[in-house]
């Protein structure tokens, strides 16, 4: 049975923050999937890694010291489970993930959190590269709307939408919660 780790990438309350401001998001549903798989790695004694990112600029509303750093209650790390901390966009970047990994002998790993397009996006772009399998849970991923540079604006399932498009196949397997969950 191949050894596979749950990876949950900063569901922070800055995120949460976002979402109470009344910004457009995607993928409603995502946390309380995010709980869901949490539940099932845990009660199956799978590894979990939490990922949480932290910014260096004091301005940030993920620094350390912002109330944004906070990780959402839904995903709290439980007593054993590894933290890993970024500052940048991929979870294994400067960081001990391979290392945690490596030594629990991983060779898969479920991707949940936050942003589908940013965060999540890269640590599954560098799992992949480093030679594990990835499964991308498309329904425990969020993003937000942005306007790119030429000024055209881009929903929040568009964005979710093609981020799921360009890592399928080639780069992971995206699949749903209920499918992770059976597997």
């Amino acid at each position: 049975m191949m050894e596979t780790a749950l990876l949950v990438i900063d569901v922070q309350m800055a995120l949460a923050n976002e979402d109470a401001s009344g910004t457009e998001r995607s993928c409603p549903e995502a946390e309380s999937n995010i709980a869901l798989l949490l539940e099932k790695f845990r009660s199956a004694g799978n590894i979990v890694v939490h990922i949480h990112h932290q910014g260096t600029d004091p301005d940030d509303p993920f620094h350390p010291d912002a109330a944004g750093s906070a990780v959402q209650p839904v995903a709290a790390p439980e007593p054993g489970e590894p933290v890993v901390i970024k500052t940048g966009s991929s979870g294994f970047v400067g960081t001990t993930l391979q290392d945690i990994l490596c030594k629990a002998g991983v060779e898969r790993v479920i991707m949940c959190g936050a942003t589908a397009n940013h965060c999540v996006e890269s640590t599954t772009r560098s799992a992949a590269d480093l030679g594990y399998q990835p499964i991308y849970a498309a329904d425990a991923v969020w993003t937000y709307g942005i306007t790119g540079p030429d000024g055209v604006y881009h929903s929040a399932d568009q964005i979710h939408s093609v981020s799921m498009a360009t890592l399928e196949g080639e780069i992971a397997s995206v699949k749903k919660t209920q499918d992770i969950l059976r597997m």
